[in-house]
């Protein structure tokens, strides 16, 4: 006769509601919950610094669905405007403060900044029960076929429309 196991009781409390899959908007900032798995983390249990990246893009693709850019329907009124258009990270100031671990449910914070011609800078904090634990100042082109080209204007118009609901609260990127 096997006798079969019990199941081990989380530590971690369960949400009391269902969040948004793609985050919400609170205060002109976009934020996104993420829970650390096991393949975020280093040997030791803490969260490898790359992995911080990846939470990052997720909360600027996020953002960017929020206000109705998401990237599906950016690529297809950007075709025949700009074929092959992308976004690429052109620049990324981090400053990691304190580490983060297994199972901990982490806030990315994303609040937009200037809109210039062919770029956007981003704001990213990663907060764990409202403390930065991680916080980048980034700075987004848009390219097509090799080159910078300017943001096509309905991106443009929703990120500055944004960036107003949020302009008390973001720092200019140093």
């Amino acid at each position: 006769m096997t006798r079969e196991r019990e199941p081990r009781i989380s530590r971690t409390p369960a949400p009391e509601k269902w969040p948004q899959l793609g985050g919400e908007i609170r205060g002109g900032r976009h934020v996104l919950p993420v829970r650390v798995y096991y393949e975020d983390t280093d040997f030791t249990g803490i969260v490898y610094h790359a992995s911080f990246l990846r939470f990052m893009e997720r909360g600027r693709t996020e953002y960017m669905r929020r206000i109705g850019a998401g990237h599906r329907d950016l690529f297809e009124q950007a075709a025949s405007e700009a074929p092959g258009f992308g976004f690429v990270v052109r620049s990324m100031r981090i400053d990691y403060r304190k580490p983060a671990h297994m199972d901990d449910v982490l806030e990315i914070v994303t609040e937009p900044g200037d809109v210039k011609g062919a770029s956007v800078s981003l704001l990213q904090r990663v907060t764990r029960e409202g403390e930065i634990l991680v916080e980048a100042h980034v700075r987004v082109a848009f390219v097509a076929g090799g080159r910078a080209r300017p943001i096509p204007k309905p991106l443009r118009i929703a990120m500055q429309a944004d960036r107003g609901r949020a302009s008390d609260t973001v720092d200019p990127p140093r």
